[in-house]
């Protein structure tokens, strides 16, 4: 395969009928490229430290805080009201493994619209059940349940961390982390001599049950250990597994990135980073009002649904929005009109054309690996997506000098969906469905190309610029 940095948009603007290019405006085109190619690198090896530090959908969402108050971010905490002084500027707000962040520019009032952009923090895994003590043989095992839609077959043979939030006996929360602890064993290929012929077959509740350890180890006592706590104070658990591999880059020129959780933390990183850039610098009036306040939203419970206090098909955008616009002088008619001139990027993984599977794509849109973020397109509205959308998109790829591409569906196999539709239906929101190409979704190690992260990145902070 080509090398990701030579699809990149100042290598493919020459064709062999075009005019010859001087020699100083080759320079000039080279140095350009090997910048890009030099920020991708940086770009994707952040996105690996990003996921390696966001284990579940908590550990998501406080990295991106804790991110976002590097760079000058304030909290605002939801039990406490909200006025003018308190949401301008830049903040963010926490609700479970959700969370959304703005910056107001100077001057923003009822009249100021807003760019938003949106990924979801969780991902598919095995989660564990309330209690997970299981075992047989001798050995341990901790008792999981299947969230979301995940490869089965890409968590069997590799080590696994456990992640989450613990509810403790006094009322509070704390996270945990382990390193890799489990593993789900496959059964060998003597034991089941025709695996290669006739495929794997895995019972959720029969196969997918990992090993921790000899009878009789604890499960609880395990995530006590790591979270620092005394087991007896756990009272209840969201905690799930995650791949303990390290991120990394491979391909013959470092050309791919392979990650667990990149659907959906390389639209979550993108958007934060994102976001930090665009409240660094100036940003000038649109032409028909005030310079619009850039906001990011981070959802969990998106692989399941959304239908949650903190997943986009509950109140909590819906309740920021709305705190936000009262505390700029605004009611509830300005408000609605303000959402009217509003749009929203709902940023999510995508498709790449698959090269040992050309047959379950559409044979016209080919979306590749390395060729920027791609336009989700789906008739039965499973992506928001519209025409206006795609020229508001269009125009921030341009500004920002980014190639983009469109993803549709083979009709022959539906396509999932996105927190872009809910969005739209709850706010009545212009809203765009895009993501990156990724292969192996779903896998507890996707990959995706080195380049990609970096161009829906600029791209998203195009767009939040309005």
């Amino acid at each position: 395969m080509t090398p990701a940095s030579s699809r990149t948009p100042s290598a493919r603007t020459s064709s062999s009928r075009a005019p010859q290019a001087s020699t100083a405006q080759s320079s000039t085109t080279t140095s350009s490229t090997a910048r890009r190619q030099s920020r991708a690198r940086t770009v994707a090896l952040d996105l690996g430290a990003f996921v390696t530090a966001s284990p579940s959908s908590f550990h998501a969402a406080r990295e991106a805080a804790r991110r976002l108050a590097a760079a000058g971010f304030t909290e605002l905490v939801e039990t406490r009201p909200w006025n003018a002084a308190d949401v301008a500027g830049d903040r963010y707000v926490l609700r479970d493994g959700s969370l959304i962040a703005w910056s107001a520019p100077a001057g923003a009032d009822a009249a100021s619209s807003f760019r938003i952009v949106g990924s979801h923090t969780d991902s598919p895994a095995l989660k564990l059940k309330p209690n997970p003590q299981l075992g047989a043989e001798a050995l341990a095992q901790v008792g999981v349940e299947i969230y979301g839609g995940p490869l089965l077959n890409s968590w069997l043979d590799r080590e696994l961390r456990m992640a989450g939030r613990l509810a403790l006996a006094d009322g509070t929360t704390v996270l945990v982390d382990t390193p890799g602890l489990l593993r789900v064993p496959q059964l060998a290929v003597h034991l089941d001599r025709a695996v290669n012929k006739d495929g794997l077959q895995l019972d959720p509740q029969r196969h997918m049950q990992p090993l921790i350890g000899f009878a009789p180890a604890d499960v609880l006592e395990v995530l006590a250990h790591h979270a620092g706590i005394a087991r007896h104070d756990i009272v209840g658990l969201d905690v799930v597994t995650a791949d303990a591999q390290e991120p990394a880059l491979f391909g013959a020129e470092d050309e791919f990135l392979a990650s667990g959780r990149l659907d959906n933390l390389s639209s979550v990183h993108a958007e934060v980073e994102a976001l930090i850039s665009v409240a660094g610098g100036e940003r000038e009036d649109l032409a028909d009002g005030p310079a619009p306040i850039a906001l990011m939203v981070a959802n969990d419970h998106e692989e399941v649904g959304s239908a949650t206090r903190s997943g986009a098909a509950g109140p909590f955008l819906e309740d920021v929005l709305v705190r936000v616009h009262a505390a700029l002088g605004g009611d509830e008619a300005s408000r609605r009109q303000v959402l009217a001139s509003s749009l929203v990027l709902s940023a999510d993984a995508g498709h790449a054309a698959h090269p040992n599977y050309p047959e379950r794509h559409d044979p016209v849109t080919r979306p590749r690996l390395g060729e920027g973020p791609m336009l989700k397109i789906n008739a039965q509205q499973r992506y928001a997506t519209d025409a206006v959308g795609i020229a508001a998109f269009a125009a921030a790829c341009e500004r920002a000098g980014v190639p983009h591409q469109h993803f549709v569906s083979h009709n022959a196999m539906p396509c999932g969906s996105t927190i872009g539709p809910i969005t739209a239906t709850r706010l009545g929101m212009t809203t765009i469905d895009v993501g990156i190409a990724l292969l192996s979704m779903h896998s507890a190690r996707e990959m995706c190309a080195t380049v990609d992260p970096l161009l829906l990145q600029e791209a998203g902070a195009a767009f939040l610029r309005g």
